[in-house]
C-alpha cells in the first residue's frame, strides 16, 4: 500500500493533466474553421486550465520530493478544483479517469503531509 499512494500520483497527475490540456487545444485549433471568435477563446480557455493544472501539480510533486508539505495542499487543492471541472463538464464528456486520478492524488498527498515532519515544530528550535 506504501507504494501504491506514493507521491508520484503528482507527476502522474501532471502529465495526464498536462498532456490533456495540449491535446484539447490542438483538437480545437485543428477543428475550428472561420476567424477568432468567444467560441474559440472558450475552448481554449479550458485547455489552458488543463495545462496551468498540470504544471503547478508538476511542482507539487517537485515540493513533495523535498517532503515540503505545501506541495501537498496545493495539490489537493488542485485535484479538488479538477474533480469540480470534471463534474461541471460531465454532461458533456465522461472524464472518469482524471477524475479518479484526482481522486487519487488526494489521497496520496493527504497520506504525504502526514507522513512529512512537522515545519511548525522543527522551526520552534530556532526561536
Amino acid at each position: 500500500m506504501k507504494n501504491i499512494l506514493s507521491v508520484h500520483w503528482a507527476l502522474i497527475a501532471s502529465l495526464w493533466y498536462f498532456g490533456n490540456g495540449v491535446l484539447h487545444s490542438a483538437t480545437v485549433l485543428i477543428q475550428h474553421k472561420g476567424n477568432y471568435d468567444r467560441e474559440l477563446l472558450r475552448l481554449l480557455m479550458d485547455g489552458h486550465i488543463l495545462m496551468l493544472s498540470g504544471a503547478v501539480v508538476f511542482m507539487c510533486w517537485l515540493m513533495l520530493l523535498s517532503k515540503i508539505q505545501c506541495g501537498g495542499v496545493i495539490s489537493i487543492i488542485v485535484a479538488g478544483f479538477m474533480i469540480l471541472y470534471c463534474l461541471m463538464i460531465f454532461p458533456f464528456l465522461k472524464s472518469y479517469v482524471t477524475m479518479a486520478i484526482s481522486i487519487i492524488l488526494i489521497i496520496a498527498s493527504i497520506k504525504a503531509i502526514y507522513s512529512f515532519p512537522n515545519i511548525y515544530n522543527i522551526m520552534q528550535n530556532y526561536k
